[in-house]
């Protein structure tokens, strides 16, 4: 049977503070999953419980431009007019936008002191690899609702909150952003969960309405220039995981196509990507035709052509992606940033021979890094993870770190051990 997870205060105290207190190689017992996983997110992305990583507060002009060109503006009169009467001194609303930045926190009396102390504010971004464990920010890393708790919170600082968030899909299915609740008990509740999803459902209506009807936003959404230049930003594509051009899912095959073009700035002729998409042959008109959907998928995101010409084919403007986002923290030396934006490996159901060569490449490129870097916290991140964790070479260099006769001394000695005898 099925163990419940149990959301007792003291039952998950003991367990985060189990979890945390052994660098996680003890499992959360008896926690949401959700959340479980979450911490493990949160240990792998190096967030520290007692100063989780700060926040960037976008300058207030900026952010109300910002605001006003996001597709959730024109829905706010109704998540006020669903939500603002619930909230009273207990609770906050907050918005965001699909990165986590928090667009719109409103509320009142106490509980909205305790959200500034910790830095719960609008323009700051609450993401999972920024915070750890949160309900925006894991709302959106799931994709789904999410409950988070009192002590399921990963940063010590917010444990005396509790909060409920759910992601918000545009007419697309892409998600535009997430609407959450947060404060004090009342925000964890079943309650509490069901007003954030109903809400949820008339916002995405009215969006879906107004597409329909040809009215969408008061103005074409592009991210703000201070939005683009804070490093909190998600990148435009995204493809170290679920693919994704600003927020909307796209097929293996078109993400496939937009990683070849932005690593060749220069242009791909349809021969050039027959041969880099397909380990056997694929016809130039079956390319043509896939790169025509993707000119109007791309277009209907972006509000504008992503891709100039055909002969070659190339990107109209530069694409910010996350894996450029890995390479720069990589040319600045910073191995733990780039490992935490260093996601699944790259697009990892592709069998297309470009994509396999660039996976590859970028694998070695973040091990090389971390094999010569001297950060016990990045180097132990790596071999958490499925492409580091059978690294020997990494294993050999956290044991030259580590402190002799620390656990995690044993630990390296114990894990060399086992990779020793698989190898003869």
């Amino acid at each position: 049977m099925a163990q419940v997870p149990h959301r007792d205060a003291q039952w998950v105290r003991a367990a985060y503070e189990q979890f945390v207190g052994s660098a996680g190689s003890q499992e959360p017992t008896g926690i949401d999953p959700v959340v479980a996983a979450s911490w493990r997110r949160s240990l792998r992305n190096g967030v520290d419980p007692d100063r989780p990583g700060s926040v960037t507060v976008a300058p207030s002009d900026e952010l109300d431009d910002y605001r006003r060109r996001h597709p959730l503006a024109v829905a706010m009169p109704l998540v006020r007019d669903l939500v603002g009467g619930a909230t009273g001194d207990d609770l906050v609303v907050a918005v965001s936008d699909d990165a986590g930045r928090l667009l719109w926190v409103e509320g009142r009396g106490p509980v909205r002191s305790t959200v500034d102390q910790v830095g719960f504010v609008e323009g700051a971004v609450w993401r999972e690899e920024s915070v750890g464990t949160n309900a925006p920010g894991t709302a959106l890393a799931t994709r789904r609702p999410v409950q988070v708790l009192g002590a399921e919170h990963y940063a010590r600082p917010v444990q005396r909150l509790s909060c409920t968030a759910a992601p918000v899909h545009d007419a697309s299915g892409g998600i535009v952003g997430a609407i959450d609740l947060t404060g004090g008990s009342a925000a964890g509740t079943h309650v509490a969960l069901a007003l954030v999803r109903a809400t949820v459902a008339m916002v995405e209506r009215e969006l879906a309405a107004r597409a329909t009807a040809g009215g969408t936003d008061p103005a074409p959404w592009t991210r703000s220039a201070a939005v683009d230049a804070a490093p909190e930003t998600l990148p435009d594509l995204r493809l170290l995981g679920v693919p994704t051009l600003r927020g909307r899912r796209l097929s293996l095959r078109h993400a496939e196509i937009l990683l070849l073009l932005a690593e060749h700035p220069r242009g791909l002729t349809a021969e050039e990507l027959a041969v880099l998409l397909h380990p056997g042959d694929l016809s130039l008109v079956t390319v043509r035709a896939e790169i025509s959907r993707l000119r109007r998928v791309a277009d209907a995101v972006l509000g504008a052509p992503l891709l100039a010409g055909s002969r070659p084919y190339r990107l109209a403007r530069p694409l910010r992606t996350d894996v450029g986002v890995v390479r720069e923290h990589l040319a600045r030396g910073d191995v733990r940033a780039a490992l935490a934006a260093y996601g699944e490996c790259l697009l990892r159901r592709s069998v297309a021979p470009g994509v396999e060569q660039l996976r590859e490449e970028l694998t070695e490129e973040v091990r090389s890094a971390v094999h010569a870097c001297a950060d016990v916290a990045a180097l132990e991140r790596w071999t958490m993870r499925a492409e580091g964790a059978d690294d020997h070479g990494a294993w050999v260099r956290l044991g030259e770190l580590a402190e002799p006769g620390s656990p995690l001394a044993l630990r390296v000695r114990a894990r060399l051990g086992v990779l020793e005898r698989r190898l003869g």
